[in-house]
């Protein structure tokens, strides 16, 4: 996924004037492509949740998932 570091990689500011200037456009790229996916899809990209939450969802799936297999059964 092309992001605001890659973007950054490519342009190599120098400096914290330039710097600002390609992560605001970096930022611009991203809220554009964010917009057209919510807009085609008709589905929010962006949830309530926060990273940290998401993150140990899918940690706890796997943990139990894990144990499962260990047994001999699989998760539903």
């Amino acid at each position: 996924m092309f992001g605001t570091t890659e973007f950054s990689k490519k342009k190599q500011p120098k400096g914290f004037s330039e710097s600002r200037i390609v992560a605001r456009e970096g930022g611009h790229v991203a809220g554009t492509a964010r917009k057209e996916i919510e807009k085609k899809t008709g589905e929010r990209v962006v949830s309530k949740k926060n990273g940290k939450d998401l993150l140990a969802g899918i940690k706890e799936k796997n943990r139990l998932s894990s144990r499962m297999s260990k047994k001999g059964t699989r998760p539903e």
